[in-house]
């Protein structure tokens, strides 16, 4: 299918009470879109990053008992997953679409991009637009924009991921479901498309230099 944006219905999904309901209206509606914007834009990532980048579309597996309140679409450099790998994503929260940089706590990544963070900070904050967001937390749809953040914040990311077992970082752009944006399916994308080569040099950071 040819992506064209997403609705406020598609938003409505996170509304449907219980697991499985929720779970039957995702897969019917969001999903689909998911995958095409995953398949439009994987040929994209595989230039920008140099190396193939696979689509890895939430499942939702692990989930039991509560209903998921968000759901995306990810990239990273091996077909098998994402989780372990620095990977970029595209999703949403009832409120607002996400378009991140992430190394979450599955990924050993993220000492190196600690690292490389601190190392490097002085130039994150002039290349990374101010209203982009940080996050530590990818359950939570809230974040800090980086025009609100000092050094004394950034250190405390640095720290946490370096010491803290169940730590992630994630920064990006974040679009309001009520942005006409959000409806428009081709300058969606070359949106995700600019803000991913915003993004890239924190994806280079997550891995050794070689």
């Amino acid at each position: 299918m040819t992506f064209s944006g997403f609705t406020a219905k598609d938003f409505e999904v996170f509304e449907v009470p219980g697991l499985e309901p929720r779970m039957e209206v995702l897969v019917q509606q969001l999903r689909p879109k998911l995958e095409a914007i995953g398949e439009e834009l994987a040929p994209f990532l595989t230039e920008l990053c140099g190396e193939p980048m696979h689509v890895h579309v939430a499942k939702h597996a692990r989930r039991k008992v509560n209903p998921p309140i968000d759901t995306w679409v990810a990239w990273a450099a091996s077909k098998r997953g994402y989780k372990a790998l620095p990977h970029f994503e595209v999703g949403m929260f009832a409120s607002h679409i996400f378009v991140i940089f992430a190394v979450i706590y599955e990924s050993p990544n993220k000492i190196t991009f600690a690292q490389a963070l601190e190392a490097n900070l002085s130039d994150v904050r002039s290349n990374i637009p101010g209203h982009f967001y940080w996050s530590m937390d990818h359950m939570n749809p809230e974040g800090t924009e980086q025009q609100q953040m000092d050094t004394k914040e950034f250190q405390t990311i640095i720290n946490k991921l370096q010491q803290v077992k169940k730590a992630e970082i994630m920064c990006g752009l974040r679009i309001d479901r009520n942005d006409p944006l959000a409806s428009d399916g081709a300058a969606l994308l070359q949106t995700v498309r600019s803000t991913f080569e915003y993004l890239l040099p924190l994806y280079r950071m997550a891995f050794p230099k070689e």
